[in-house]
């Protein structure tokens, strides 16, 4: 007897409805999976056989063959357990095909019959939705998160002799509502607590202001590090599309809990300087994953000690530096993974750390330093928008008591500039660091003098096509800070500190 019912696949970040083919016929007793499966797919006979037999049903002494279609997609995961657990049942006529239809199952059956989480519930409901179907049976540890989609029915089970119970109309499963929690508790470090900085302060919030990428350079115990995690506090809150974007990514990465269906909080990646080529920008056996970079999306992507990073992985950011997503192709598969991330580096001003320093002499040699700074290419580099440095404290700063301005107050400045760029903009652009030059030509409205300005500051800076946006890009946020429609001189000449890159004999 022949049975069909649905699943789906991940694919990248997003997913694909597989039709779980189940026959059961006569012939030597066998359960073969063929469809593209990988072994952990494979291995699923086992699992639904035990589940099916301690649920308290038949488990078949027939030839069973069960098929994921499209056959020539691969599939990989551990999700497709429940969903060949009730074709089978289908087929053998434990249920009927009445009972499963419209219905998209997602599990991973353990050998008693319970349902585990699978990773990705929230882009496979929302390719149901999309594909039309109506209702998701899915494990319960998975089921806050799938109804976060509107618009679809989503029934937990925690066994499979529960939804065995529910499809048959023996037990009443009521569809989980989308229950959006609250905004998560603040666990940044507080502005307020950097001591001094006044300069690196101030570039931390044009940074957030206007998503821009950004590099510190000073030496070792200056705050650079501290500064990078204050960053958080001062940026806008997800909008609950942002939100659901990055969550979806999580989710899909296994990076979500239960009790944490939709992520509120912007991400702060911090790789370790050994991160691997594929760690950042996403790879792995078989379909590609999503790297840090694609964890970063909507949030920050913070680099300590830069210039100690592969070459091969810096240069691997400048695509998706400029085009804000990344596309990881591997051999039968290409995968394009969102990447609208803030870059915040930090690095120190020679191999030693101490270069420029007026108390501590710099221990390293000419070549060395020359050796340590070109270990970040120029066209790397011609993408960052902010050069920042974070100098020494002095003694007065280091014993002064109190702080600064706290987060609150620098982010509400932040959100009034962001609620700016968003009515200036509209539609899918948010940021001014997201304008392309086309448009950044178009909407930096440059008064005769800043012109001028800009112009001397060409020949000063030797300024590429890119450069030259970019300050532009800068300028206009720094506009936006001090409520102002048009870019004054005084604007571009603050955009114009933080675009140079110390040489190699100055810190």
């Amino acid at each position: 007897m022949f049975a069909q019912v649905l699943s789906a696949a991940l694919y990248g970040i997003e997913a694909r409805l597989i039709e779980v083919q189940c026959d059961v016929g006569p012939g030597l007793p066998g359960f073969a999976i063929v469809g593209l499966a990988e072994k952990e797919v494979s291995e699923a006979r086992e699992r639904v056989r035990s589940a099916i037999r301690n649920a308290g049903l038949t488990f078949p002494q027939l030839r069973i063959t069960a098929n994921l279609a499209p056959a020539d997609l691969r599939k990989e995961g551990v999700g497709f357990d429940l969903a060949l657990a009730v074709g089978l049942l289908v087929a053998t006529g434990q249920l009927t095909a009445g009972q499963t239809v419209d219905t998209v199952f997602l599990g991973e059956l353990a050998l008693d019959g319970g349902l585990r989480p699978v990773r990705g519930a929230l882009a496979m409901a929302l390719a149901a939705r999309e594909a039309g179907i109506k209702r998701v049976v899915v494990a319960s540890a998975s089921a806050a998160e799938a109804a976060l989609v509107d618009g679809l029915a989503v029934y937990a089970v925690a066994t499979l002799g529960e939804a065995v119970l529910f499809l048959r109309g023996e037990r009443s499963v009521p569809s989980l509502p989308r229950i959006l929690p609250e905004d998560e508790p603040a666990d940044w470090i507080d502005l307020s607590l950097v001591r001094g900085q006044e300069h690196a302060r101030r570039a931390l919030e044009i940074a957030a202001a206007g998503a821009h990428h950004m590099v510190m350079i000073g030496p070792p115990g200056a705050g650079k590090s501290l500064l990078s995690k204050c960053l958080s506090g001062i940026l806008p809150s997800l909008s609950f599309d942002e939100a659901l974007a990055v969550t979806r990514v999580h989710s899909v990465a296994g990076m979500l809990t239960p009790d944490r269906p939709l992520l509120r909080r912007r991400p702060f990646r911090s790789p370790h300087h050994t991160v691997s080529y594929a760690g950042m920008v996403g790879g792995g056996h078989g379909i590609p994953s999503p790297g840090e970079i694609t964890l970063a999306h909507h949030g920050v992507l913070f680099l300590d000690e830069l210039p100690e990073f592969d070459r091969k992985v810096l240069e691997a950011l400048r695509q998706p530096l400029e085009e804000r997503q990344i596309t990881v192709v591997r051999a039968g598969s290409a995968v394009t993974f969102p990447a609208s991330f803030m870059l915040v580096g930090a690095m120190n001003p020679c191999p030693c750390g101490h270069l420029g320093d007026p108390l501590r002499p710099c221990r390293c040699r000419p070549h060395e330093v020359v050796s340590y700074r070109k270990r970040l290419s120029g066209p790397f580099l011609d993408r960052m928008d902010l050069f920042v440095q974070v100098p020494r404290l002095t003694r007065e700063e280091l014993l002064a008591e109190g702080g600064g301005e706290t987060s609150d107050a620098v982010r509400k400045r932040v959100r009034d500039a962001r609620l700016v760029q968003q009515n200036r903009f509209g539609g899918g652009v948010r940021t001014n660091a997201e304008i392309g030059p086309r448009d950044a030509r178009r909407f930096c409205q440059v008064g005769p003098e800043a012109k001028a300005l800009l112009g001397r500051a060409v020949d000063h800076f030797a300024l590429t096509g890119r450069g030259y946006i970019r300050t532009l890009k800068v300028a206009l946020t720094i506009a936006d800070l001090a409520g102002s429609a048009t870019i004054e001189p005084e604007h571009v000449a603050e955009a114009l500190q933080y675009r140079a890159f110390p040489e190699e004999g100055t810190a």
